[in-house]
C-alpha cells in the first residue's frame, strides 16, 4: 500500500524562523504558530501578561496586546524573512498562520501581503478572516 504524504513543520520559536531556508531542505510547508512565535519573540508568558499589559497598554509601551493582534514589526518579520528564506531554498513552500492571529483582520491582511497561502483560526473567527483577506486581495 503507498501512503502520500508531505513533510511539513510548525514554526514557534525565533531560531527556527531564523534557519528556515535549512529546514525547507526537506519541509513542504510551514506553519508559523504565532502565538508561540510572539511569547518567544517577546519573552512574555501568556500566561503572565495579563499582570502587566493593561500598564504597558495604558503607558503606551504596546500599542495593542501582541496575542491579539500580530506585532508586525517584531514577529511579523521574523515570519516574512522566514518564507522568504524557505521559498530561495523550495519555491513551492506553502506556508501559513494558525491560532488566533489567523482571524485578526489586521493580522491576516499583513500575511496575505508577505503572500502566506493561508490563515487557520478558531471556528468563530472565520467569518471576519474570510473577509480579511478578500480585503486585502481586493487592495493588492
Amino acid at each position: 500500500m503507498k501512503v502520500d504524504f508531505e513533510i511539513g513543520t510548525m514554526i514557534e520559536i525565533p531560531r527556527a524562523a531564523l534557519t528556515a531556508d535549512r529546514i525547507a531542505t526537506e519541509a513542504e510547508y510551514f506553519s508559523f504558530g504565532t502565538n508561540d512565535l510572539t511569547q518567544m519573540t517577546f519573552g512574555y508568558s501568556r500566561d503572565d501578561i495579563a499582570s502587566f499589559l493593561p500598564a504597558y497598554l495604558d503607558k503606551k509601551i504596546l500599542k495593542v496586546d501582541p496575542f491579539q493582534v500580530l506585532d508586525q514589526n517584531g514577529v511579523g518579520q521574523l515570519v516574512k524573512m522566514a518564507v522568504e528564506k524557505g521559498r530561495n531554498v523550495r519555491p513551492t513552500l506553502r506556508c501559513g498562520i494558525c491560532g488566533e492571529h489567523g482571524g485578526e483582520p489586521s493580522s491576516v491582511k499583513f500575511c496575505a501581503k508577505i503572500g502566506l497561502n493561508y490563515a487557520s483560526c478558531s471556528p468563530f473567527r472565520v467569518p471576519i478572516a474570510r473577509l480579511a483577506a478578500a480585503q486585502a486581495a481586493v487592495e493588492e
